[in-house]
């Protein structure tokens, strides 16, 4: 943004904070001359904003009372991008601006949302747990997202068209307990009627969601990010991997996430990782990174694929300057 303009609208964002303020305040906070201020304030007024002139030894400039900027004029997709983007990211740990200063931003532009949009947004916020994500976020149809939050929020059944990983379509009705964003997806978690247990959804596979009549209770204490996490790690996959490693839980933890291995300790020392995978070849640096003693249980082409990374390194050790 080019800076006279970022300028105009700093000036206008002093204004909005209410009172009279002088031209020699305007100007210090906005590192310009006095002049300028006048120049930016006729900007503002070309914008139909209206500014007035408040002359006297404590005049200044000041808005018209009652004046309110007009609502931004996004659709439910944009306004979720813009929201998200700074929530998720402060959540995520992603921006590095202050906490405050995310929230602030946040705030400001929920304030000019139509209130219908602001009121969607503030249910998704209240029932969505944000984990670190892995990579950047795969598009989820907004209407579907916005729905299953107010759905969740406000403990109502929705009837779901979902199609799995395998192809196949079907309709059931959910009692929707939470919406978890991880790892660049969004997944709704809640009880099911199809299979009458508590399942997982990706929401980019829900391809219609309406609301339906009645309520629900969630079950005491349900922790919804905790459940997709063990959903994922306990997914069924090509390969079933079970390594036992000699260290603690919170040690392995920091290498192999819930969302990727299950723990089980099984005494003196030792500890039993499960995973599920499509692939073998990303296991053996993780195991190296653990940097504790392990033993493969299965499968056999797990240690194949560990030997043939013990060698990389053996050769890569070797190697001197200038080979």
């Amino acid at each position: 943004m080019p800076r006279p303009i970022a300028r105009v609208l700093a000036l206008l964002e002093i204004l909005q904070g209410g009172g009279t303020r002088t031209v020699a305040e305007l100007a210090r906070r906005l590192d310009v001359d006095e002049r300028t201020v006048r120049r930016y304030v006729e900007h503002l007024l070309d914008l139909d904003v209206p500014v007035r002139s408040v002359r006297g030894r404590y005049g200044g400039y000041r808005l018209e009372p009652g004046y309110r900027m007009p609502p931004l004029m996004l659709t439910g997709e944009e306004a979720l991008a813009v929201v998200l983007g700074l929530v998720a990211g402060r959540r995520a740990g992603l921006i590095t601006t202050s906490v405050a200063a995310a929230e602030s931003a946040a705030a400001k532009v929920r304030r000019v949302l139509p209130a219908a949009v602001a009121q969607r947004l503030d249910a998704l916020l209240a029932v969505t747990d944000f984990t670190a994500p892995a990579r950047p976020a795969h598009t989820a149809e907004a209407e579907v997202l916005l729905t299953v939050a107010e759905a969740a929020r406000d403990r109502r059944p929705v009837e779901l068209g979902y199609v799995a990983g395998h192809g196949r379509a079907s309709e059931r009705v959910v009692h929707p307990y939470g919406v978890v964003a991880h790892s660049g997806r969004w997944y709704l978690t809640g009880f099911d009627s199809a299979s009458d247990e508590i399942r997982t959804f990706r929401i980019d596979r829900i391809t219609t969601v309406g609301a339906t009549t009645g309520t629900f209770a969630a079950p005491p204490g349900f922790d919804p990010a905790r459940h997709v996490l063990t959903a994922i790690a306990e997914a069924p996959h090509r390969h079933e991997v079970s390594v036992r490693i000699r260290s603690t839980p919170g040690d392995i933890r920091r290498t192999l996430p819930p969302a990727v291995a299950s723990l089980t300790e099984i005494g003196e020392g030792w500890v039993r990782a499960c995973i599920r995978a499509e692939r073998l070849d990303w296991i053996p640096p993780l195991l190296a990174a653990l940097d504790s003693p392990f033993v493969i249980e299965r499968p056999d082409a797990l240690r194949d694929r560990v030997r043939e990374l013990a060698a990389r390194l053996a050769e890569h050790a070797a190697a001197r300057p200038g080979n």
